[in-house]
């Protein structure tokens, strides 16, 4: 009796240690295949992410590209309705005409072409059928975009309207302007230095920004570099996409490390806008996430499963914490950032790029009718120009503090933006738009005390959104125009001027 207890003690024990020994080695199993799991589907998910994000901000920055057309566009037909009230009659005129307009409406390298084939800059004048591709053709009725190479090497853009007014005693056709595609790179990856590499190609594979899209493809032809990274059969995809206008995406490793890249087509252009990134922030935190749930089940397979309970509690409640301060941390640096782009850095007021992304806007809420108080205030500082030349850079910029400092005392219910160099923008709705005659005009009579205390003097131009406005260029017009008159009444005053 007592040898059958013995036995059946010594069974116990044999099987509670084989038991334990067997749900260990089930669990380390069952951990091993998880683990093996779990980086799988990283990897998955890793992909998909990236990919969706890539192919959104390839999508977003094509836009940007048609936006930037577009407004150039509507700037060069403005500019033309101006030049045509102006009744030009000497080259100088018309000159000075070509150099406002590009101050005004920041076109760059704007000009003329007449019948003859001749155009017409701020500087200059030259032959221009030679260069550009749009006047060899017989007759003109339609908007021009093509792509011409400078010197041989730096490509832009050139983009044409015809015309249809006479000045100088002769009848002009064309106006034009070029913009360096390398600039049109770089205002896409202003707000994300560093990270994500950008650069628009031919249908060929050519490299028309002339931009480094990454260490492995370089300034190289896109199309040559990919086919030693590709198989056969995505590079021939790649390169039916570019021929048809289809957007997509791939990944490929270099020297072990793994890129991405999507394309998109930038309509009418002929071009195809790629994004590249290396390493994104989307893969390395997903895959930290996926590092510390492997650790954890290697502390499983270590102690019990009810230290492991408490364990992963505890440590649940930690990563919950610090996931709460890590989103505060980056929702406070994403806020941070996203001022730092919009501020001027002199003035504190928000600049160019924020008045572009409020202009959009307000676009598309006058499109839709869903606004009728607006009011836009074009400002420009008097005389800085001769402030640089005769005291300093130093002074002038002491200069456009005083002049920002002096709008922004005044319209205090209105956003301010710093344009230019010597440009400011003031945007006015509901009370400031109801304000705005008595701000104007105690803002002008300060103005006009100023010239004779050899203070900030600003001329400023006003305008209200009317009856037939479909965009706020539409008002910026007028209220430039008006800014323009006033400053030639504040230089008949004694205020000094560009000159």
């Amino acid at each position: 009796m007592m040898k059958k207890s013995r036995i059946n003690e010594k069974t116990f024990v044999m099987t509670a240690a084989i038991g334990s020994v067997l749900i260990m080695a089930s669990l380390i199993v069952i951990t091993f295949l998880a683990s093996r799991q779990t980086i799988s589907a990283t990897n998955d998910a890793v992909s998909q992410v990236s990919s969706f994000y890539l192919e959104a901000m390839a999508d977003r920055r094509a836009k940007t590209i048609t936006n930037l057309i577009e407004n150039n566009f509507d700037y060069m037909q403005k500019a033309i309705d101006i030049i045509e009230d102006e009744n030009i009659k000497t080259q100088e005129e018309l000159r000075d005409s070509i150099g406002m307009m590009k101050t005004l409406l920041s076109l760059s390298r704007f000009a003329l072409v007449d019948e003859d084939n001749i155009v017409y800059t701020q500087y200059t004048t030259y032959t221009g059928g030679s260069r550009h591709e749009f006047l060899l053709q017989e007759k003109m009725d339609k908007r021009s975009i093509s792509t011409v190479s400078i010197y041989g090497s730096s490509k832009q853009l050139c983009l044409a309207i015809p015309v249809h007014f006479k000045a100088l005693g002769k009848n002009f056709k064309a106006c034009f302007v070029q913009i360096d595609i390398k600039d049109i790179v770089d205002l896409l990856a202003f707000d994300d230095p560093g990270r994500t590499d950008y650069g628009l190609y031919s249908k060929s594979g050519e490299n028309l920004s002339g931009t480094e899209l990454g260490p492995v493809i370089g300034s190289h032809n896109l199309l040559d570099t990919l086919k030693k990274y590709v198989s056969d059969n995505a590079w021939h995809g790649i390169i039916d996409d570019f021929i048809n206008d289809k957007e997509g995406s791939l990944t490929f490793v270099s020297d072990g490390a793994e890129e991405s890249l999507s394309y998109v087509s930038v309509p009418e252009m002929g071009w195809e806008l790629v994004v590249l990134i290396r390493e994104s922030v989307i893969h390395d935190q997903i895959r930290e996430i996926s590092d510390k749930n492997l650790a954890i089940s290697k502390f499983q397979i270590i102690f019990t499963l009810v230290l492991m309970f408490v364990f992963a509690t505890i440590l649940l409640l930690q990563l919950r914490k610090i996931a709460k301060n890590k989103l505060e941390a980056e929702k406070e640096h994403s806020r941070n950032l996203h001022s730092m782009a919009n501020t001027d850095s002199m003035t504190g007021v928000r600049n160019k790029h924020a008045y572009l992304a409020k202009e959009t806007e307000l676009n598309a809420k006058i499109k839709g009718k869903e606004i009728d108080k607006l009011a836009v205030v074009v400002c420009d500082i008097n005389g800085l120009k001769h402030v640089n030349d005769t005291l300093g850079h130093e002074a002038g910029d002491q200069l456009i503090k005083d002049a920002s400092a002096m709008i922004c005392d005044h319209f205090t219910h209105g956003s301010v933006f710093r344009t230019g160099g010597d440009e400011f923008v003031v945007l006015l709705q509901d009370r400031g738009y109801d304000e705005m005659p008595e701000v104007v005009e105690a803002f002008n009579q300060e103005t006009e005390a100023h010239i004779s205390e050899n203070k900030v003097v600003v001329s400023i131009g006003y305008s209200t959104l009317a009856e037939g406005d479909k965009q706020l260029s539409d008002v910026f017009a007028r209220a430039d125009q008006m800014m323009y008159e006033r400053k030639k009444e504040l230089k008949s005053m004694g205020a000094k001027t560009r000159e």
